[in-house]
């Protein structure tokens, strides 16, 4: 009896998840507290789609192609590819953001401890720009905008990433223990790289920073139905800033997508290769008639992705020295009253009381994943954003433009005046205007 019972209390041996070679790194998670650090499997997501992405990128890393970090900006960000060496996303970690310890950019460290008084944004949450970035993909899909590229947290591990001398030091540790123990101890022991939490959104093809095709639309114009496409496409960039209060829009961090109409001859051999909806008898038909002035026409099409949303959701608007305006304000489009498409898609949204505190709960969901979080600094990002959905509410009842809407007094509206919709003016305004 007593020794069924030792059998019966007897903790089973935990098997490992996954057998490795002898000198493979298996990145696990040693630094993120709310997942466990066995191998289990986190990138999963509802969006199948985006989970066989980021698993292509897993697969990708595991065979040395390796994520290339991008020169441009004030935080450590990577292209991710795939296992074709194609680039289908971005990933920022969120170490490597600007407050973040181990970010790799020299001069911003320099910036940040020389001259501290000109580094950062006083009214954002440091170290948050990952779940700024995924909220803006909750925003953007809850309003059916249809923007910004997909955007969820991820956790990656790469020999590319930025680590310090220690964790280095200590992987290379555990990773040459490991191998010196018997097989049946290396599950217990953690080696590998530890694993990144940071945003990932899709890559998109063919698109160029709106710097470019704005300063190209000033001298070649874009027809009357491209121009209307493209004015309700800049009104959904500008609800989506204005809702977040993102303080970091220029012109050269929205992108803009666009093919220009082209008409081509029918007896074109390569048009007519391309044309798979002409068949060998229509155009038969024509060559007898001698319609040569028939013409195959490609209309032109637009299209606008809103990236880097990594400076939103500031919990109080900005009252110190610099402002953060939105360079959009000061484009023509932003002159014309919103349309009413525009207005049709969101105001229903925005004006809802159940609407907004559904979205509240989905980021609230989302930035419970950091360790710091905290519900009263929440709670004020959320009166900014609330705020912001009043001022938008009578922007649009109103016919008012983007120019007007941005000259609209600060409010912030709390939990508990949501359901009235009374406001608090904010009162404060920063120093300087224009940056």
């Amino acid at each position: 009896m007593a020794s069924s019972q030792q059998d019966v209390l007897a903790p089973e041996p935990v098997p490992p998840a996954r057998i490795v070679s002898k000198n493979e790194k298996l990145p696990l998670l040693t630094k993120v507290p709310s997942i466990i650090s066995q191998c289990t499997i986190l990138n999963d997501f509802t969006d199948e789609a985006f989970t066989a992405i980021v698993r292509n990128v897993e697969r990708a890393i595991e065979d040395n192609t390796l994520p290339d970090r991008i020169a441009q900006g004030s935080s450590g960000s990577y292209f991710a590819k795939d296992v074709n060496k194609e680039i289908v996303g971005v990933f920022k970690p969120r170490d490597e953001e600007p407050y973040g310890a181990s970010n790799p950019k020299w001069t911003k460290w320099l910036q940040k401890h020389c001259c501290p008084c000109t580094f950062g944004r006083g009214c954002l949450v440091p170290n948050l720009g990952y779940l700024s970035e995924a909220g803006a993909s909750i925003v953007d899909e809850r309003l059916s905008l249809g923007i910004v590229p997909t955007t969820k947290v991820v956790y990656l591990a790469s020999d590319s990433f930025h680590y310090s001398t220690f964790e280095k030091a200590s992987t290379s540790a555990r990773q040459l223990a490991s191998e010196k123990l018997p097989s049946r101890m290396r599950c217990h022991v953690k080696t590998g790289l530890p694993m990144k939490e940071g945003s990932f959104q899709l890559f998109v093809k063919g698109y160029r920073d709106a710097e470019h095709w704005l300063r190209q639309f000033d001298s070649e114009p874009l027809d009357s139905n491209l121009a209307h496409d493209f004015q309700l496409l800049f009104e959904k960039l500008v609800c989506l800033d204005y809702i977040i209060r993102n303080t970091d829009r220029g012109n050269d961090n929205w992108l803009i997508r666009y093919e220009r109409a082209r008409s081509s001859s029918i007896d074109d051999p390569e048009d007519v290769q391309n044309n798979t909806t002409t068949t060998t008898s229509e155009l038969d038909a024509a060559a007898d008639e001698e319609a040569t002035d028939f013409c195959v026409v490609s209309h032109g099409t637009i299209r606008v992705a809103a990236i880097d949303n990594g400076l939103a959701f500031p919990f109080k608007h900005p009252d110190s020295w610099r402002a953060f305006p939105y360079h959009w304000a000061w484009l023509p489009q932003a002159k014309k009253p919103f349309s009413k498409e525009t207005i049709d898609l969101v105001l229903p949204q925005i004006s809802s009381h159940t609407f907004v505190e559904n979205l509240v709960e989905d980021l609230q969901t989302l930035f419970k994943m950091d360790s710091s979080y905290t519900p009263i600094l929440f709670q004020q990002q959320m009166s900014v954003m609330r705020g912001q959905m009043l001022n938008l509410e009578k922007a649009f009842r109103d016919r008012m433009s983007p120019w007007q809407l941005v000259h609209l007094a600060s409010c912030t509206v709390d939990r508990d005046s949501a359901a009235t919709g009374d406001a608090k003016i904010h009162m404060r305004t920063p120093f300087f205007s224009f940056c």
